[in-house]
């Protein structure tokens, strides 16, 4: 019988027996490639439009934050727009240095737009009187489609009361047309909203005005509450004889009563006869004072004379109580201030 011979058989340690190798990863099929790219795409486009939504949202805060503080301009219908919430300073009749606005529009356009709240339904006026009846006008009279629609800052709804008057008030300050009787019964309505008294309403929104100012505006608000019903035009009352008028109804009490009468032997009277009137009562009052020099008496004199300006030819004419100056350029957009400035320049200059 033969013997088996025992073989030694050393091992690679690092061989590693046949069929246990570490085996490739394994290869992903055509669906589970798609569902991956597909989850990718989503996710990318989930997170571009979160980005959208935050950049909307932000544009939303800052365009709210910019209507609030009256800086959003847009074309508003003038059917849309209504003058009910603030009471006009502006007298009924038709404006008329109106004609020369609405030439102005239609040669060069509206350089300033008027300022308009958001409402229900609609936008509330708070400044551009004046600007929106010349759209209107210009509407009815052209049939123009450019004339349908105005340019409006637009002011956010909810603004507090005493500051769209103020707004309005402030803008019409350096108005030269406006008078002492217009300012105190836009005064007198406002109390009567904000239920305080016209002498807190005056010096609330009167407030960038002199004190000498309040206190005239103050002294039509006493005549417009005794005589208001009674006067037609009470716009049309210089601030001299409105004074008269205030310190003879202070030292007489049946003053007022005299005044009535007379007023009203004339019911079909107009703005004119009406100052007329008042200023006999006045005469009729008190005794005239003796003047220490005599009063020059007016002219018919008419002096008219053409300049030469970049903006082109400046025609100025001046004649008793009335200098006028015509020139291609819209005044009306010049900033209040700096007009005030200039219109007090030339006044002084007349007096070296």
């Amino acid at each position: 019988m033969s013997k088996r011979r025992v073989f030694d058989i050393d091992f690679d340690d690092d061989a590693v027996p046949a069929g246990t190798e570490n085996e490739a990863p394994a290869r992903r099929g055509p669906m589970a490639a798609a569902i991956t790219e597909n989850a990718e795409a989503l996710s990318a486009r989930q997170a571009a439009e979160a980005d959208i939504r935050a950049e909307n949202d932000r544009l939303a805060h800052e365009y709210v934050a910019l209507k609030k503080n009256g800086q959003i301009v847009g074309l508003v219908p003038l059917d849309d727009i209504r003058m009910t919430k603030l009471v006009r300073d502006r007298a009924a009749d038709r404006d008329p240095d109106l004609d020369e606005l609405k030439a102005s529009i239609q040669a060069v356009g509206l350089s300033n737009p008027i300022h308009v709240e958001e409402v229900e339904g609609g936008y509330e006026l708070i400044q551009g009187f004046r600007r929106l009846s010349a759209f209107r006008e210009l509407r009815k009279e052209t049939g123009d489609a450019r004339f349908t629609n105005i340019p409006a800052t637009l002011q956010a709804r909810g603004a507090q009361l005493d500051h769209l008057y103020r707004r309005m008030v402030d803008e019409n300050l350096v108005r030269r047309d406006i008078s002492f009787a217009e300012m105190a019964q836009l005064a007198m309505s406002y109390a009567s909203r904000s239920r305080q008294s016209v002498a807190a309403a005056i010096e609330a929104l009167y407030a960038s005005a002199g004190r000498q100012k309040r206190s005239y505006i103050r002294h039509f608000a006493q005549l417009l509450t005794v005589l208001g019903s009674d006067l037609k035009f009470p716009e049309a009352i210089p601030r001299a004889t409105g004074l008269s008028l205030v310190k003879l109804l202070e030292e007489n009490p049946r003053f007022a009563g005299q005044v009535r009468a007379v007023l009203n032997s004339q019911p079909a009277r107009d703005a004119a006869l009406e100052l007329s009137l008042l200023r006999s009562a006045v005469t009729g009052g008190q005794a005239k004072p003796k003047s220490s020099k005599p009063t020059p008496a007016k002219t018919s004199a008419r002096t008219t004379i053409k300049l030469n300006r970049p903006e082109g030819v400046a025609k100025c004419t001046a004649s008793a109580g009335k200098f006028e100056v015509t020139l291609d350029h819209d005044f009306g957009a010049i900033e209040p201030r700096k007009l005030e400035a200039a219109a007090r320049a030339f006044l002084d200059r007349l007096k070296d």
